[in-house]
């Protein structure tokens, strides 16, 4: 997850809605965190290492298939993938990467990033979704997460109406996984689905072949709505000449089979040949800035931003590494928010949640974040609130840090199930964006009332030090004690749940959209804010007449239990 220079101004021009003005002026957060305190300096440090430690295995990620791969590619004149990329995108905008270290640690191989590219970048004034093949990574083959990546590009991308710019370079499934890469619902043919659907909905698909596209890969192309070949360079074909041969003795050589100057010539595959990557990259440019706005229409914020009054760098101090240890979530959202200031709502009543108004990037937002164990009393509260956004059409950030409901026989008796069901079923049918942040734990059904990946919210980010699991490390010793006598089975299960409790853990398979620094976090739900602004003309639509992206007309909320 990274940012160019003039990301204020970017994030700006993002946005295709128009803010309400302010009908009210709320107040600015007190800050009473003291920067010299034994307790801020320890969780800083502990902070700071994690973050160092996650810069490191990023820039490793980056690299891709390493050094001697990378030169295979120059000695036969390629740009590298992330060459392309910069090349595609406009100069000095964000880019917003997403789930840059999925697969870490996951499979035998070595396959950073999943070998693929996915992020939201400014192409041509207009921005999209970038998906790119890292052919430096065992050839840019699909594996599982592969696959799981690109699809989750694509759902983005159709809840945004986000034009897709496939940059391919892939020989396509992984064999030795081909299981778990080719036959299911969510796997590989998966990809051409969601491009003929988006292509039916009117979200561009432009697709640029740089090297081999192979077998399923030959349908990236064929699927686009336009795309462009490099001539001695770009191959598309659904099997390769020893394939060929096999099943008809034919025997022809790679460019006569597929090549760029036969399918510019004679197929119709492609639109454009290319004479390398450079001018292949400027011709995408091209056509994205010959899209228009494509169903999509809107204007400015007409705030003007302030940022926050106090360093987003305290974050670390307030934070820490350690979930266990509380803090005040009014501390982080005073230092995400524009001029530190949040209406809040309700702050008297249920006093573990914090719910409230405030602005990022001039965008307004309906903020919820945790300040302890979920009573009764607090889910009613976010309950009420999230309803309130929904009318007034407000999207919702989540700031997570719960260890889950209440337990016990008084919050029983209290309705704790039937209260806690009502915030779930509420954020469930919200009809509004809902983003989420995980700051500290994500844990028991406290992920589900905090929009979890299985709310569907827009996108899902972690911080370096959170946690995600059924139960916390505390509560599943108690567990463990009750149902096992056996404290070395204790210790080996602890462990083990604790490492797959993890934000690596998580993000590898792709449980959320990437982790990122607690000092991004303003900048990146100020992009996903203003590409959750967007709405689509009224001709945008899906086959079911609902709109592809929030357009205000929700299902409802259904039945509340008493």
């Amino acid at each position: 997850m990274f940012f160019k220079a003039g990301t204020r101004r970017a994030l700006q021009k993002v946005g295709l809605q128009k803010c309400s003005k302010r009908l009210y002026h709320p107040t600015v957060l007190p800050s009473l965190i003291s920067t010299t305190s034994p307790e801020f300096i320890s969780k800083k440090e502990a902070m700071d290492d994690l973050i160092e430690e996650l810069d490191a295995k990023t820039a490793k990620a980056r690299l891709g298939g390493g050094a001697t791969a990378q030169e295979r590619m120059r000695s036969r004149g390629k740009l590298l993938p992330r060459e392309r990329l910069a090349l595609l995108l406009d100069p000095h905008t964000p880019f917003l990467e997403l789930s840059s270290l999925a697969a870490e640690d996951v499979y035998s191989d070595y396959i950073p990033g999943a070998g693929l590219i996915t992020g939201i970048g400014r192409v041509s004034g207009r921005e999209c979704m970038v998906i790119v093949n890292d052919a430096t990574v065992k050839g840019g083959s699909y594996y599982p997460l592969t696959v799981k990546k690109q699809l989750r590009a694509q759902e983005i991308a159709r809840e945004h109406g986000l034009p897709c710019v496939y940059i391919v370079e892939s020989g396509g499934a992984a064999l030795p996984h081909q299981a778990n890469v080719f036959p299911d619902r969510e796997h590989f043919g998966r990809i051409f689905y969601n491009m003929a659907q988006m292509s039916a909905l009117g979200i561009p698909q432009i697709s640029s072949i740089h090297g081999i596209s192979v077998a399923g890969g030959a349908y990236v192309p064929a699927l686009a709505d336009e795309n462009v070949i490099v001539q001695n360079q770009g191959r598309i074909f659904l099997a390769g000449p020893p394939l060929v041969k096999a099943a008809t003795g034919e025997e022809i050589d790679d460019e006569s089979l597929g090549g760029g100057m036969m399918h510019s010539t004679e197929s119709g595959v492609t639109d454009a040949l290319a004479r390398d990557d450079n001018e292949a990259i400027i011709r995408v440019r091209g056509i994205i800035g010959d899209l228009g706005q494509a169903g999509y229409r809107g204007v400015l914020p007409e705030e003007k931003v302030e940022g926050p009054v106090y360093s987003a760098e305290e974050l670390h101090g307030i934070v820490g590494t350690d979930v266990r240890q509380p803090f005040d979530m009014r501390d982080v959202i005073s230092r995400v928010v524009d001029g530190s200031r949040f209406r809040e709502f309700k702050k008297d009543y249920g006093s573990s949640i914090v719910t409230g108004f405030a602005h990022i990037h001039g965008y307004p937002v309906g903020i919820i974040g945790n300040n302890g164990i979920l009573f009764s009393p607090s889910a009613l509260k976010a309950t009420q609130f999230i309803l309130l956004c929904s009318q007034r059409q407000i999207p919702l950030l989540f700031l997570v840090n719960v260890a889950g409901y209440m337990v016990g026989s008084k919050a029983e008796k209290g309705g704790i199930a039937k209260d806690g069901a009502k915030m779930v079923r509420a954020v469930a049918c919200a009809d509004v964006p809902k983003l989420t942040v995980i700051v500290g734990g994500s844990f028991g059904a406290g992920n589900y009332g905090m929009a979890g990946r299985a709310y569907s919210p827009r996108f899902l980010w972690m911080w370096p030090n959170a946690k995600i699991g059924v139960m916390g490390s505390g509560q599943l010793s108690q567990v463990m004690t009750s149902v096992s006598k056996d404290p070395s089975q204790h210790a080996t299960l602890k462990s083990e749940i604790e490492h797959q409790s993890t934000a690596l853990y998580s993000t590898a398979r792709l449980w959320d959209d990437g982790i990122i620094k607690p000092t991004d976090t303003r900048d990146v739900v100020g992009l996903g804010l203003a590409l959750a602004s967007r709405r689509p003309s009224s001709g945008n639509q899906s086959r079911t007449g609902r709109s592809t992206t929030w357009d205000g007309n929700g299902m409802g909320f259904g039945v509340f239990r008493m």
